[in-house]
């Protein structure tokens, strides 16, 4: 338990260097969909003064866990290596666990049941404009949930498998 406070008052701490939305703008509703192009729901980003908070709602997904991240560009074709790498404008190490990390896209994974899962998430360490991480830049952004658990630590990227549904936050410009 002294990690996870550890680890989330360091966020907190480091979120006013990173975050600078503070616009105020209604929520933008972004649509995950799998390789074939089947909607797999829908996550709501709202900014935040110190960040980005999100709430998703997804369906046809293996039960079990996932990882969820933000990627470095705004675009979701084929099997979604389009969106490249995890969003990292610090270029820190990858996962909560590594020293040196975590990208401003990584996220904690989440538990799908039943094929489904409504969760809450938020990332201190990104804006959606402004800042030093923000995710409406030249080449925008995508939310990628991936076929297995996150490790937290692997590099560069994690363990997490392959890409199944990605959705765009912010296209590129």
């Amino acid at each position: 338990m002294r990690f996870i406070t550890t680890t989330l008052a360091v966020a907190l701490l480091a979120a006013p260097a990173f975050a600078q939305d503070s616009s105020g703008t209604a929520p933008m509703t972004v649509e995950l969909n799998g390789p074939d192009g089947a909607s797999l729901g829908t996550v709501e980003v709202t900014s935040t003064p110190l960040g980005i908070l999100l709430n998703a709602e997804l369906s046809g997904l293996s039960d079990g866990q996932h990882g969820f991240h933000i990627h470095e560009t705004g675009v979701c074709e084929g099997d979604f290596k389009s969106a490249g790498g995890h969003y990292n404008p610090g270029e820190a190490d990858h996962g909560y666990l590594s020293g040196n990390g975590p990208h401003a896209g990584d996220m904690p994974n989440f538990t799908v049941t039943g094929g489904a899962a409504k969760f809450e998430t938020f990332n201190a360490m990104v804006a959606v404009e402004g800042g030093e991480a923000p995710l409406a830049d030249e080449e925008g952004s995508a939310l990628i949930v991936h076929g297995g658990a996150d490790d937290y630590i692997s590099q560069p990227s994690g363990d997490a498998g392959d890409r199944v549904a990605c959705g765009v936050i912010a296209p590129p410009k």
